[in-house]
């Protein structure tokens, strides 16, 4: 028993292994978990996107014959409800969540990475968050939390639901369309050319951070 649910959580964090296991609603219930559930960081959001738009491409059958449309638009209203249920929890919780102590799934950096953010770009981290990992499942959370107004949090969770699935989906289709063979024959580099890519925004990310904690450190000492 425990072996099936290791391997069950393994397969969550392989993109291809979700779609080619779980099939669309597998792919629709992980773009919800890691948008709506505070332990849904560790889920490969951006590399699931683009794996699903090769996919409905060069596979169409794992998704039922589906056009793209049409299961890319699944894929923002999950992403949207994902949001949302993230949103409704952060307003439960208040404050309270800047207590609460780490655990394997809670780390209390992702809410402070995810404020930083805020104190930045306001609201407009729904949309740009909807880019970066960890950002990403814990903006529509702290939004909850600072009290982002229902209006606000609407207009802009559907925006960057759009946005993101849109664009990353729609790149991955126009690749899996036109470049079908040589994405076969080289499945192996695009997997590690995606990992690579999505990893950036967060490496990005991780090395600001630093230097603003070395620079407010070095401030303090002087």
């Amino acid at each position: 028993m425990a072996l099936s649910v290791f391997d069950f959580l393994k397969t969550l964090t392989d993109p291809e292994s979700i779609i080619k296991y779980g099939g669309l609603w597998l792919l629709l219930f992980t773009i919800f978990a890691e948008t709506g559930l505070f332990f849904g960081f560790f889920l490969p959001g951006d590399n699931l996107i683009l794996i699903a738009g090769i996919i409905a491409a060069t596979h169409p059958e794992w998704f039922y014959n589906l056009p793209f449309p049409l299961v890319a638009l699944f894929m923002i209203i999950s992403a949207i409800l994902g949001n949302s249920v993230g949103y409704w929890f952060g307003k439960k919780l208040g404050n309270t969540i800047y207590n609460k102590s780490d655990t394997f799934f809670f780390k209390k950096k992702h809410i402070l990475q995810t404020k930083q953010f805020y104190d930045k770009y306001g609201a407009l981290t729904l949309i740009l968050g909807r880019f970066i990992p960890i950002v990403r499942t814990f903006a529509p959370i702290l939004a909850g939390v600072i009290h982002v107004s229902p209006k606000t949090f609407f207009i802009y969770n559907i925006t960057g639901a759009v946005l993101w699935i849109a664009s990353l989906g729609s790149i991955a289709y126009f690749l899996g369309t036109y470049y079908a063979e040589w994405i076969e024959k080289n499945i192996g580099y695009v997997f590690i050319t995606l990992i690579v890519v999505t990893a950036i925004p967060v490496i990005a990310t991780s090395i600001r951070q630093k230097l603003k904690k070395n620079e407010e450190e070095k401030s303090e000492i002087e």
